[in-house]
């Protein structure tokens, strides 16, 4: 059975009640934790229109305090970060929820903020390959050479070095840095992981066949077409951000990466405003209760469960409804 895992973005179509929408945030990830799943994950971005959270790091902290055993996973795009600094954090993150960090690295793909933090896009590479060896280092609570100084990071993260780090990413490269550099490649692109596995494989280590990590949203219900009535201008919104930013087709949904930046473009502003041609494609995934069940049973024990309850500020009161849905024909299977 697979891997539950709840995400969150804190986008909201409605700035006005981002004060409740944090706190319905955290009453979730407190639910998902009594509740048996394996994770919670935030990601960031910076400048967004939605408020898309760009600081996932100080809303962890809230989460470790709301929560007892699930495991936090951050997406985190490292070349804007001081490698040292996010050392320090991640470490005292760490600590402070008993060891339950799990950091997911990432090179960003948005012009706009690669500006904002006044890093070169063509940079982001070798950002990447030296930010995550300075993680490492930094974890082993030892001094070490980094930029001409020597530095030292304390206090320890409780796995120290063997604290988990991942990498994510789109590209034929990414897939190789991850090989290179972590043990596990964050994607749900088979054709890299068959990459990132084969490289791995020449370094001795096999991480086995891709893993399924889903669509990103997943939600059960006896009327599936009533949910796509109330969750249509939610996912649309969702669509059109990642528009704005400029995401690719494969990075909505898995896709080649074969179509050029223009015809990427093109495809999403067609998706954004074509809810029945997203429906049909099982981009967002809401199923009947038969149709949950025959999908849960078909994902394998290193597969994930990827749902995303608050999905651009939906109503908390549909969440419950949908979780309490979840609850009732999901849950069981897993457990």
């Amino acid at each position: 059975m697979p891997r539950l895992v709840m995400r969150f973005d804190l986008r909201n179509l409605d700035q006005r009640t981002n004060v409740q929408l944090y706190r319905d945030t955290l009453d979730l990830v407190q639910w998902a934790d009594e509740h048996g799943f394996d994770s919670v994950q935030l990601a960031e971005h910076h400048g967004c229109d939605d408020g898309y959270i760009p600081s996932p790091l100080v809303f962890g902290g809230a989460m470790a305090v709301r929560t007892k055993r699930v495991r936090l996973r951050f997406v985190l795009v490292l070349p804007y970060y001081n490698p040292l600094r996010l050392a320090e954090d991640l470490a005292v993150l760490d600590i402070a929820s008993g060891g339950r960090v799990v950091a997911i690295v990432v090179a960003g793909y948005a012009p706009h903020e690669f500006e904002m933090f006044g890093v070169e896009l063509s940079a982001r590479g070798r950002l990447m390959e030296e930010g995550v060896e300075v993680l490492r280092k930094a974890w082993t609570g030892q001094p070490f050479e980094y930029r001409g100084r020597t530095v030292r990071v304390m206090p320890q993260p409780v796995r120290g070095a063997e604290t988990p780090l991942w990498m994510g990413g789109t590209s034929l490269a990414a897939a190789r840095r991850a090989a290179r550099y972590t043990d596990r490649f964050y994607s749900n692109d088979t054709a890299l992981w068959d990459v990132f596995r084969a490289a791995r494989l020449a370094h001795g280590s096999d991480p086995g066949p891709a893993p399924t990590t889903g669509a990103g949203m997943f939600v059960v219900s006896e009327d599936p077409d009533r949910e796509w009535e109330r969750m249509g201008p939610y996912i649309a919104a969702e669509l059109d951000a990642y528009a704005k930013l400029g995401a690719s087709r494969r990075q909505l949904l898995g896709d080649s990466t074969t179509e050029t930046a223009a015809q990427q473009a093109r495809e999403l502003d067609s998706l954004k405003i074509d809810l029945p041609a997203i429906r049909a494609m099982n981009a967002y995934p809401i199923l009947t209760p038969a149709e949950a069940k025959a999908h849960v049973e078909s994902l394998g024990a290193h597969d994930e469960l990827t749902l995303n309850p608050l999905i651009s500020g939906l109503p908390i009161e549909i969440a419950r409804e949908q979780l309490a849905t979840f609850e009732r024909h999901v849950l069981p299977l897993v457990r």
